[in-house]
């Protein structure tokens, strides 16, 4: 079989395997800048390509963040805690339109229950999940303040919702160590008490 022709059946395999293969992900250089589409289960798998991601950071009035816990069916990182939303915009869609889209399909949090929604950071990092794939994304951060808490959760994307205080969260990891947090959450948690910040498009780098 050919080289070509064995990296169509992989594909279609591919497809078979994982409603993933059906979509496409922003692939993009190390100061974000698009560079093309690739196949979303070709993203993860392998070697991987960069591709444009975000995170989004639910917070209350209070200032507690709202952790969700990945549904069982993901395919990486499965059931780990996440801070709140993460995926990745589609090709012509600002991080601030994807990150609006998926509080309302994974939340069901519309626009009126808060106005303060804005990017605040962006890093690159790349990390592998067992034998399953990777993430290879520059990812954009997002911060959000609710003024009506109330939450409609898509149990297809959410397994469990859980408001904890910020600062102790990062102060002291070992009394949340039973939740499992994504790694590119700590990323954007470590780096935002930290202090880092990229207001001019730069990227920060995360190895």
């Amino acid at each position: 079989m050919s080289t070509e022709n064995a990296d169509a059946a992989e594909s279609a395999a591919g497809a078979e395997r994982h409603p993933n293969a059906e979509q496409q992900v922003i692939t993009v250089d190390e100061q974000d800048e698009e560079t093309g589409l690739a196949n979303r289960l070709d993203a993860h798998t392998g070697e991987g390509q960069r591709h444009r991601a975000f995170t989004a950071l639910v917070f209350d009035t209070e200032g507690r963040i709202l952790l969700a816990q990945r549904a069982a069916n993901k395919r990486l990182w499965d059931t780990r805690w996440d801070g709140t939303v993460a995926s990745h915009p589609v090709h012509g869609q600002s991080q601030v339109e994807a990150t609006r889209q998926r509080l309302e399909e994974e939340l069901g949090v519309s626009p009126a229950q808060y106005s303060d929604l804005r990017v605040t950071d962006r890093f690159e990092y790349k990390r592998y999940w067992e034998n399953d794939g990777l993430e290879w994304e520059v990812c954009a951060v997002l911060k959000v303040t609710l003024d009506d808490i109330s939450l409609d959760p898509d149990t297809d994307e959410i397994e469990g919702l859980l408001w904890a205080d910020y600062e102790l969260l990062h102060d002291n990891p070992e009394w949340y160590r039973q939740l499992r947090l994504c790694p590119w959450f700590e990323i954007a948690m470590r780096r935002d008490f930290d202090g880092v910040t990229v207001d001019d498009g730069g990227v920060g780098l995360e190895r």
